[in-house]
């Protein structure tokens, strides 16, 4: 089983052990003799791309070799993309059109912004919290972020840690001498928002934890805690990911266990969500399908996109997502939209996708070469599942449809898989 919750099927390990062979041999890499029929040159797609950032495309600050290529035969002569692809990242502590930007740079071709999902941008569809007072969690351009989704009224932890300062105690620098009179004239917050992970978890844990005993008053306190609690809706459950560092880093899955754990720890009850996004929901996949079928409107390929194939190296994630997502558009199509939890769909409409395959890529998180991702743990069980509380555990949803080395084996897989070549 692979290390940190990543777990590959039986059927993709041999797989990887053939090419380690043709690799020794000298023999990968050579170009195949096999030939592919190949359609019109304008005829339009039928599929389209959800590529994950972390891992796939870039490691920290530096594009990984293999991305590049692969968008090389993911552009025509004029320098446009020959497919719908969206951008699906379960980071969130920059602006859409930042990371858009950042992106054209790495990879030398030119990325809207509205192609880019960060982990919080289905919160859009949560219309009817935007005009409410919510206290916004997380770093980077909180407040900016917030109200690019639509929230017009929010408050950061700043804010409230400066409206009581006698609430943040942990800190022996930041605690006050003398004791400030009681304010009264502070309104009181009606949800939370949690974008990503925030820089002082003590502060901010606590600080939540007050505005939710105290059904928004944190400068008053309740005899009896309310609940249900005040609406929290909750973006990126990754509890690890993969930067430059040799193992992988927390990740803001991490702070929401923190939180979670608390929150029962201290009233005996269950942290409640009125909407969990980032990968691996079903939410973040519809939004990103809606995203693909614009894309290619917008382009003039009037083909529906009934296929989406998402790569990414976290199985946890990524895969588990896109497996998930995949079982949903199946059960769509034979038997309705099903009913689901707080991080399903929140409009259900007929959709032209048919299927989501997932690819498993060895750049980030998912790495075959750790001698303890085949080793049993304790003695032969199951590894912890590292996905989140509200996630079913099914070891099935993390085993990938196909597994590559990197991004761009993943382009060519798909494009042998439909039918085209590389321009």
């Amino acid at each position: 089983m692979a290390a940190w919750g990543c777990v590959a099927s039986l059927g993709a390990a041999r797989w990887l052990c053939w090419r380690a062979a043709r690799a020794a041999a000298g023999l990968l890499g050579r170009p195949s003799r096999r030939s592919y029929a190949v359609g019109p040159a304008q005829s339009p797609p039928t599929f389209g791309f959800l590529l994950d950032i972390d891992g796939v495309l870039v490691r920290g600050h530096r594009v990984i070799p293999a991305a590049l290529e692969a968008f090389r035969r993911l552009m025509n002569s004029q320098g446009q993309l020959r497919v719908p692809v969206v951008f699906v990242t379960n980071a969130g502590n920059s602006l859409q059109h930042s990371k858009a930007q950042e992106l054209s740079a790495l990879l030398g071709c030119e990325v809207d912004a509205d192609q880019v999902i960060l982990s919080h941008s289905p919160m859009k569809l949560f219309s009817e919290y935007h005009e409410k007072r919510m206290l916004v969690s997380g770093q980077g351009p909180v407040v900016e972020n917030a109200q690019g989704l639509g929230f017009r009224n929010v408050v950061t932890m700043d804010e409230l840690r400066m409206a009581f300062p006698l609430l943040d105690m942990v800190d022996l620098e930041r605690r006050l001498k003398t004791t400030p009179l009681p304010r009264n004239d502070f309104p009181p917050i009606e949800g939370v928002l949690l974008l990503g992970e925030p820089v002082r978890w003590e502060t901010s844990l606590q600080l939540i934890m007050d505005v939710l005993l105290s059904n928004g008053s944190p400068g008053t306190g309740l005899a009896t805690p309310p609940y249900p609690h005040l609406p929290i809706l909750a973006s990126n459950m990754d509890l690890l990911w993969m930067a430059e560092a040799k193992m992988p880093r927390f990740g803001h899955g991490t702070f929401l266990l923190c939180l979670e754990t608390i929150y029962q720890k201290v009233t005996g009850k269950e942290l409640r969500y009125e909407g969990l996004m980032g990968k691996p929901s079903i939410l973040t996949y519809q939004y990103a399908q809606d995203l693909i079928r614009r894309q290619a409107e917008r382009r003039g390929w009037v083909a529906p996109i009934r296929k989406l194939y998402a790569v990414g190296d976290n199985p946890t994630s990524d895969i588990y997502g896109a497996n998930l997502f995949h079982q949903y558009l199946q059960k769509a199509t034979r038997d309705g939209a099903p009913e689901l939890g707080a991080g399903g769909p929140r409009q259900q409409q007929p959709s032209a996708s048919q299927s989501c395959i997932s690819i498993l890529v060895c750049t980030g998180v998912y790495n075959p070469s750790n001698p303890q991702s085949t080793e049993p743990v304790l003695g032969g069980e199951q590894p912890p599942f590292h996905g989140h509380r509200d996630l079913f555990f099914s070891p099935g949803l993390m085993e990938a449809s196909h597994v590559v080395n990197d991004v761009n084996e993943a382009v060519q897989l798909v494009f042998r898989e439909e039918g085209w070549a590389s321009e």
